[in-house]
C-alpha cells in the first residue's frame, strides 16, 4: 500500500532568480491582498491545520507556532492593536482560551437594537409608518451600494482599471516579499473585506426590523380582535372566564389611608359563548384575600365591568377588568405551578424565624417574591438603587448555574469545576442539566421580562458549552434580545427588560475597559472589577431610572459595592433552603438561618445608605432628564480620566461627594432642599401627601413630633431635612393611616422617649399595629387627656382634647377623638386641631372658654368643609396651615374653608401647592414662614 504523502503548499509563479534563497517550507501560502486564512487575522504557521474553536485547554499542541511565527504574530498584533495570541488564532475572534479576550463581536448588535426599537415603536406609530421607514432605508442602502460599486477599483470606467505590464524584475520583487511573510494590513486593504460584512449587517438589520414590525403589528392586531375591546369601549358589565397569567399583587392606593387594589394579569378565555385569548388586567378592590391566593394557570369565572386600557395604544392589555366579587375557580392550576407554589411557600416557612427585615427580603433575593417587604424597606432599596437585588435576573441565574458548571471560563476545559465536574458528568449532559435547571428557575421565579432575558442568555451559553464552541457573551445577549422581542413584542416596551439588557450590556462592554484602566492605575484586580461593574451598571441604567422616578441616587455605587459580597452567599443558601423545604423542613430552616446573616448585612447597607441626608437628589424627569444625565455621565467619565493621575483634585472631588452625602451643613447642590429649614425654625409642617406630620423644635437635633403621615419614607426624609435625631415625645392624634402609617420612618435611627396616643383605639387594626411597632422599638405608649400640661426645653403645651376616657366621647368617630394641643414656643401660640369635626370643635370651645387668639392654626381635617365657624372666629389665626395631598379624592381643602380663613385675615398656606412649611421667629412681630427651596 502506497503511503500517503503530505501535500506541502508550494508557491505559484515564476521560480526565484539566480542567487536568491528558496523559501522555507514553514512560510505559509499568501492569500489575496487584504485577506487572511481563517478570518481577518493572518495565519502565522503553515505546519498544520488551525486549532479547533473548542481548543484552548492549556495543553501543548503539535501545531503550536514556532518562535519565529510568534515573533511575526507579535509584530502583526502590534500593528493591528491585538494581543499576539489572538493574532495567531485561526478565528477572527481570537484564541478560544476563555482567559483571553478577543475583539468584541458586534455583528448582532445593530440587528438586535433595530428589532427592539421596531417592536417598541410599532404599536405607537403604526405598522404602515414602520414599513415605510424600512422601505426608505432599503432604498438608501441599495443606492449606497450601487454608488460604492461604481466607485470601486475594477468597475468599468474606473481610473485604476487599466492593464498593467509587469517586468521580470517586478515579479521577482513580488516573490521576495512573499518569502518574507505576510504584509501588515493597510487601511485600504482592510476596507475591502469590511464592505461585504457591513453590507451583510445592514441587510440583516433591515430584515430584523421588517420581521419585528410584522410580529408587533400582528400581536397588536390580535389584542384588538374579538369582543373584549368593543365591550371595554362601552364600559360593559359582562360575565367572563379568565386565566391567571402572573402572581397577583397589591398596589398602593394613590390616596393615603385607603386600602390598596389587588392587580392580576390575566387573559380572557371566554365571554358569553365566545372563546378568545385576550390579555387584560384585573383590578379587585374587594375579596382581596381570595384573589391573592390565585396561582398562574388558574381559570376563574367572575362578573365584572370592562374599561379601556389606561396607557393608550401602547398598552399590552386590551381592557381593564374591574370586579367587586370573589373569583369562582373553574379550573385549578396545573401541576408545575402547584409545585412552584409549594417551593415558594416552603422558603417563606423556612425563613419565618428570621428577623422581620431578613424574613421579608430573603424570598425577594432568591425568587423575586417581594410580597412581604414593608414599604419603608422597599423605599430604602429604591433610594440606594439596590432594588435590582429583588428583581430576579441574570445574577440570580448565574449564581445557580455556577453551582452546576463552575466558573464559566473553565466550563469547556479539562480543568472545569462545579458540581457536574465533581460527579464526573459529561459536558453535553451538563448542558442538558443546565437547561433543566434554567427551566425550573424560570418556573419558580416567574417569567418576568428580566428573568426571560437572563434565561435566553443562559440557554445560548449552555448551547455553546454543550457543542464545545467558543462562547461570546455579547452575541448571546443580542441573540436573547432578538429571540424575545420576536417571540413576545410586548417585552420591548418593558422598563424591567430594558434595565436588565442595559445592565448586562454595560457589564460586557464598559466594565472590562474601566476595570483595565483602574488596574493600570494600581487598583487591585478584584477591587477594580467590582468598582467597574458597579459604575458601569449605574452609568447605563441611570438615565432610564431618571425617566421613571425623576431622582438620582448618590449612594448607589458604594451601596452596591458593600452589598454585592453578601448577595452570592444569601442566594446560594436561600436556594438550598428552597430545595430542602419540601423534604427536610428542619434542614431548610437551618439553611435559611445561615442565609439570614448576609441578608441582614444587605438590609443594613440599604437602611443606612438611605438614611444619609444626601442619599438622593431631585433630577429633571422624562427623556430630557435622561439625556441631561447621559451628557453629565460622559463628562464625568472623561473628567475622571483626566483626574486619575492627579491625586489632589481627585481627593477634592471625593470630599465634595462625601459632604453632599452626609450634609453636616446645607450645601448648594441642585435638587437638594438647601434653604429649608431655617436655623431658628419653631414649627414645621412636612409634605407627606394626604396626611399630617408636624414637628415642634425642642432644642438642637430635638423635636416633639405630632403624627407621622401615611408614608414612612416621607416622614423619615422630612425629619432628616430638619436634622432631628431625638424625639422626647411622639404624639399620634388618632390611629387613621394618614396620621400613623409613617411610624416606622420616624422610629428609624432616632431616639424616641415615648409615644402618646388618643384614648380611642379605633381603627382597631391600626391601633394594634402601632402597639406592635412601639414594642419592637422598645418605646412606651402613653394616653393623652384633656388638661395635661408638658414642657420640653423652650416648648410647652396643653392638651385640649380628648377627655381622659373613651366613654366620655360623644361618639366613636376616630376623627373626633383626635388629640388637640395648644402650644407655646418662642413667644408664639399655636393650635394643632388634629382631625376634629364641627361637633368636637364646639366641645373644645365649650371646655376651654379662655381659648386665646393664636398665631398659627393647623387647620383641622386637612381643611375639609366641616369646620366650626365659632372656633375659627375665637382663635382668629394670623397664619393658617393646611396639610393636604395634591389631587386628593376628597376635594380637600374646601374652598369655603379657605375663604372663611382669609376673611378672618389669615394667610393660608398648603403643602400640596407650597410644599414643606417652616415657621420661624420670636413673637407675633417676628413671625415668618419659610418654604422649601426659598431663602
Amino acid at each position: 500500500m502506497t503511503p500517503r504523502r503530505r501535500n506541502i503548499p508550494r508557491p505559484t509563479g515564476p521560480p526565484p532568480g539566480p542567487g536568491r534563497r528558496t523559501p522555507s517550507r514553514d512560510v505559509p501560502p499568501v492569500p489575496a491582498r487584504g485577506r487572511a486564512v481563517g478570518g481577518d487575522a493572518p495565519r502565522v504557521s503553515g505546519r498544520g491545520p488551525a486549532p479547533s474553536r473548542g481548543a484552548g485547554n492549556g495543553a501543548p499542541s503539535p501545531d503550536e507556532p514556532s518562535p519565529g511565527d510568534r515573533t511575526r504574530a507579535a509584530g502583526v498584533a502590534a500593528r493591528e492593536g491585538r494581543a499576539a495570541v489572538h493574532a495567531a488564532a485561526a478565528s477572527r475572534l481570537g484564541a478560544s482560551d476563555p482567559h483571553q479576550e478577543g475583539p468584541p463581536d458586534l455583528r448582532l448588535v445593530a440587528p438586535a437594537l433595530a428589532a427592539w426599537a421596531a417592536a417598541a415603536l410599532t404599536p405607537t406609530v403604526g405598522a404602515t409608518a414602520m414599513c415605510t421607514a424600512v422601505a426608505i432605508m432599503a432604498a438608501a442602502m441599495i443606492a449606497t451600494a450601487a454608488a460604492a460599486r461604481r466607485a470601486a477599483p475594477g468597475s468599468p470606467g474606473h481610473p485604476l482599471d487599466k492593464p498593467v505590464t509587469r517586468t521580470g524584475r517586478d515579479k521577482r520583487a513580488r516573490w521576495s516579499k512573499r518569502a518574507e511573510g505576510p504584509e501588515p494590513p493597510t487601511p485600504s486593504s482592510r476596507q475591502g473585506p469590511g464592505r461585504p460584512k457591513l453590507a451583510a449587517t445592514a441587510v440583516a438589520t433591515l430584515l430584523t426590523v421588517a420581521t419585528a414590525t410584522a410580529v408587533a403589528a400582528m400581536a397588536d392586531a390580535d389584542r384588538h380582535r374579538g369582543p373584549i375591546p368593543r365591550l371595554a369601549a362601552r364600559n360593559a358589565s359582562v360575565a367572563v372566564e379568565l386565566r391567571v397569567t402572573a402572581d397577583p399583587f397589591t398596589a398602593r392606593s394613590p390616596t393615603p389611608g385607603l386600602p390598596g387594589t389587588v392587580v392580576v394579569a390575566a387573559e380572557v378565555v371566554r365571554v358569553g359563548g365566545t372563546r378568545t385569548r385576550t390579555p387584560v388586567v384585573v383590578m379587585a378592590t374587594r375579596h382581596q384575600a381570595e384573589w391573592l391566593r390565585l396561582l398562574p394557570s388558574t381559570e376563574v369565572a367572575v362578573r365584572a365591568r370592562l374599561a379601556p386600557p389606561t396607557r393608550g395604544a401602547g398598552d399590552p392589555t386590551a381592557a381593564v377588568v374591574r370586579t367587586t366579587g370573589p373569583p369562582a375557580i373553574v379550573t385549578p392550576p396545573d401541576r408545575p405551578q402547584r409545585v412552584a407554589a409549594r417551593l415558594r411557600a416552603g422558603l417563606r416557612r423556612a425563613s419565618a424565624g428570621l428577623p422581620a427585615d431578613a424574613r421579608a427580603l430573603l424570598p425577594g433575593l432568591v425568587i423575586g417574591d417581594t410580597s412581604g417587604l414593608p414599604p419603608d424597606l422597599k423605599d430604602a432599596f429604591r433610594v440606594t438603587d439596590l432594588a435590582h437585588l429583588t428583581a430576579v435576573s441574570g445574577a440570580n441565574l448565574t449564581i445557580v448555574l455556577l453551582l452546576l458548571i463552575g466558573p464559566p471560563a473553565r466550563a469547556i476545559r479539562a480543568e472545569r469545576r462545579g458540581l457536574a465536574a465533581a460527579l464526573g458528568i459529561p459536558l453535553r449532559l451538563t448542558a442538558v442539566l443546565g437547561v433543566g435547571l434554567t427551566a425550573a428557575f424560570v418556573l419558580v421565579s416567574r417569567p418576568s421580562p428580566s428573568v426571560l432575558r437572563a434565561a435566553a442568555c443562559g440557554l445560548i451559553t449552555l448551547l455553546a458549552i454543550g457543542t464545545g464552541r467558543r462562547r461570546s457573551l455579547l452575541p448571546a445577549l443580542c441573540g436573547a434580545v432578538l429571540l424575545l422581542v420576536l417571540y413576545d413584542p410586548t417585552v420591548a416596551r418593558s422598563y424591567g427588560f430594558a434595565l436588565s439588557v442595559l445592565a448586562t450590556g454595560s457589564l460586557l462592554t464598559l466594565a472590562p475597559r474601566w476595570s483595565a484602566a483602574l488596574r493600570r492605575r494600581g487598583v487591585p484586580p478584584r477591587a477594580a472589577e467590582a468598582l467597574a461593574a458597579a459604575g458601569a451598571a449605574q452609568a447605563a441604567c441611570g438615565p432610564l431610572i431618571v425617566v421613571l422616578s425623576a431622582r438620582l441616587s448618590l449612594v448607589a455605587v458604594p451601596c452596591n459595592l458593600l452589598a454585592e459580597p453578601a448577595v452570592a452567599s444569601a442566594t446560594v443558601l436561600g436556594f438550598c433552603a428552597l430545595a430542602a423545604a419540601p423534604f427536610a423542613p428542619p434542614a431548610a430552616a437551618v439553611l435559611a438561618w445561615l442565609a439570614g446573616w448576609p441578608t441582614r448585612w444587605i438590609v443594613a447597607v440599604a437602611r443606612h445608605g438611605a438614611a444619609l441626608p444626601g442619599a438622593e437628589i431631585g433630577w429633571p424627569g422624562g427623556w430630557p432628564g435622561a439625556a441631561l444625565l447621559s451628557v453629565v455621565t460622559v463628562g464625568l467619565a472623561v473628567g475622571g480620566r483626566a483626574l486619575a493621575g492627579r491625586p489632589w483634585p481627585a481627593a477634592a472631588g471625593a470630599l465634595l461627594l462625601l459632604l453632599a452625602l452626609v450634609r453636616p451643613v446645607p450645601l448648594p447642590l441642585p435638587g437638594l432642599r438647601t434653604a429649608w429649614p431655617p436655623d431658628d425654625w419653631r414649627f414645621a409642617m412636612c409634605d407627606v401627601g394626604q396626611g399630617d406630620a408636624l414637628a415642634l423644635a425642642a432644642g438642637p437635633g430635638s423635636a416633639v413630633v405630632v403624627d407621622t403621615g401615611p408614608d414612612p419614607a416621607l416622614a423619615d426624609r422630612c425629619l432628616r431635612d430638619l436634622r432631628v435625631t431625638t424625639i422626647p415625645l411622639l404624639i399620634l392624634t388618632h390611629f387613621h393611616a394618614d396620621h400613623a402609617d409613617g411610624l416606622p420612618g420616624v422610629l428609624r435611627g432616632r431616639s424616641v422617649g415615648a409615644i402618646e396616643t388618643t384614648v380611642l383605639d379605633e381603627p382597631a387594626g391600626e391601633a394594634a399595629r402601632v402597639r406592635r411597632q412601639a414594642a419592637a422599638a422598645g418605646v412606651p405608649i402613653l394616653r393623652a387627656g384633656a388638661g395635661e400640661r408638658r414642657a420640653v426645653g423652650p416648648l410647652s403645651w396643653r392638651v385640649l382634647w380628648p377627655p381622659p376616657t373613651a366613654d366620655a366621647l360623644s361618639d366613636d368617630d376616630p376623627n373626633d377623638a383626635s388629640v388637640a394641643l395648644l402650644v407655646r414656643t418662642g413667644g408664639l401660640t399655636l393650635l394643632l386641631a388634629g382631625d376634629l369635626g364641627p361637633v368636637a370643635q364646639q366641645e373644645v370651645l365649650d371646655a376651654v372658654p379662655d381659648l386665646p387668639r393664636v398665631d398659627v392654626l393647623k387647620v383641622a381635617h386637612h381643611g375639609s368643609g366641616y369646620q366650626d365657624p365659632a372656633l375659627l372666629a375665637r382663635t382668629r389665626p394670623r397664619l393658617a396651615l393646611i396639610s393636604v395631598g395634591a389631587h386628593n379624592r376628597y376635594g380637600h381643602p374646601a374652598a369655603r374653608t379657605v375663604a372663611m380663613l382669609r376673611a378672618l385675615g389669615a394667610t393660608v398656606l398648603r403643602t400640596d401647592t407650597d410644599g414643606p412649611i417652616a415657621v420661624a421667629g420670636d413673637g407675633p412681630a417676628g413671625l415668618r414662614t419659610v418654604l422649601a427651596g426659598t431663602p
